[in-house]
């Protein structure tokens, strides 16, 4: 046992500090304030309104209809414009990361995405028009890349002092910074320029072709195999100390693409068509935090053991905002044996009858992300829309409950023993 946790633990480490992984996972944290923003008008946007409604809910309709275009405007550029926040954000925390100056390769990245992602239609002074389509989250993959392309290239060619140019040193460090960097620059971006060439030579976009061929792919990702698979590994390495955040670097671009089309959907007025979201997971099967703790958390305050009490009265309010970790090293369940089937088994339960609710139209989609520590009994509701998903995270809820409570009765004769013994 210790051997594996050993091992498993340097897997995590070096996963954890890869620096590219490292970037990618930094850079979905720090995007979540305009993901968040953008998703609370996605959600007052959207008043759950009949023709017939009266008082609140007619008052509500009417104010958003007045206002649809402020709405829609931001929600379009909180989630609508995702892949151009990650090639900024990937881009920073790269340089930081290389302890390079950034805001010359932001620049160089910023003309990567664009012209890489967006198909010029018209382009007449003053009237120009493109589709914007491949800025949201499926154009996410050319972000990743030219965020890394970018960085990589700049900083092994300024290494190497490619293309330097000296100038005398009166000259103010950052006009100097600027000269000697244009060369890398330049070649850079001729880089993109002729990908570009290539694709519009065959009537497409670089974003566009990715997109096409990687369908399949994506779609692989948003069924019940993979979504069981991802929860079991991911609650089940929790147990042996490996934050979810590990796992970000690969479900982090996922989830963000998916609900991103789930928001332009919405915002269209067409049905949300994806599965697998930061809501969904957050919401739906993560409920308490990871390894669903919310309900080993209330189990607990009702304890025969003192400490078991204590642990889960202690734990409850955090867990109800999402937080596991009083709880989790509280009892404790990580590295304790008891509760490693229960931690990786129970948010895979939840995933399935969540995805099957979904797949058959039973409840709704997630089309909007609030924030990680709203309650699952209320983001559940907000993120689709729909009270029977509310109805749904409460039955998630008891038979989570029900799962657990064996195996804390199995801890709690071990901790009455002890408590007994003393």
């Amino acid at each position: 046992m210790e051997k594996l946790e050993n091992k498993i633990l340097d897997i995590s480490a070096k996963l954890g500090n890869e620096v590219h992984l490292s970037a990618i996972r930094n850079t979905f944290i720090s995007m979540l304030p305009i993901m968040i923003f953008g998703g609370l008008f996605a959600v007052i946007g959207s008043a759950p309104a009949t023709e017939d409604a009266t008082g609140f809910m007619r008052v509500w309709a009417d104010f958003v209809a007045s206002n649809s275009k402020i709405f829609s405007w931001i929600s379009v550029l909180g989630l609508g414009f995702t892949t151009l926040y990650i090639v900024i954000g990937i881009t920073y925390n790269l340089c930081k990361s290389y302890k390079i100056e950034p805001l010359i390769p932001l620049f160089i990245s910023c003309f990567g995405i664009f012209i890489l992602n967006v198909n010029p239609e018209e382009l007449v002074y003053g009237m120009s028009l493109a589709d914007l389509t491949y800025l949201d989250g499926k154009g996410i993959v050319i972000g990743l890349f030219v965020g890394i392309v970018t960085v990589d290239i700049y900083r092994v060619l300024k290494e190497k002092n490619f293309g330097k140019i000296k100038l005398p040193e009166s000259v103010p460090p950052s006009l100097s910074e600027t000269f000697s960097s244009l060369t890398i620059a330049v070649l850079i971006m001729l880089l993109y320029l002729g990908i570009f060439a290539i694709f519009n030579a065959m009537g497409t976009t670089l974003a566009a072709w990715i997109g096409g061929l990687i369908s399949p792919q994506v779609e692989a990702t948003d069924s019940l195999v993979f979504i069981l698979i991802m929860t079991f590994i991911i609650n089940g390495a929790w147990f042996f100390g490996i934050h979810n955040a590990t796992f970000w670097g690969l479900m982090g671009p996922i989830m963000f693409m998916n609900l991103s089309t789930n928001a332009a959907q919405h915002a269209s007025g067409l049905a949300a068509t994806s599965i697998l979201t930061e809501s969904f997971w957050v919401y739906f099967v993560c409920i308490g935090g990871t390894g669903a703790c919310l309900s080993i958390a209330l189990l607990c305050c009702f304890s025969k053991s003192k400490t078991i009490k204590t642990v889960g009265r202690i734990s409850v309010l955090p867990a109800f905002f999402g937080i596991s970790e009083p709880v989790t090293f509280g009892l404790p369940m990580m590295l304790n044996p008891i509760f490693f089937v229960p931690c990786a088994m129970v948010p895979t339960i939840n995933a399935l009858i969540s995805y099957i609710c979904m797949s058959t139209n039973l409840i709704d989609k997630t089309f909007a992300m609030l924030s990680f520590n709203m309650p699952s009994v209320f983001g559940s509701f907000l993120s689709t829309g729909d009270m029977k998903a509310l109805v749904l995270v409460v039955v998630l809820l008891i038979i989570d409950m029900i799962l657990y409570y064996p195996f804390l009765k199995m801890y709690e004769k071990q901790q009455l023993k002890l408590e007994n013994s003393d």
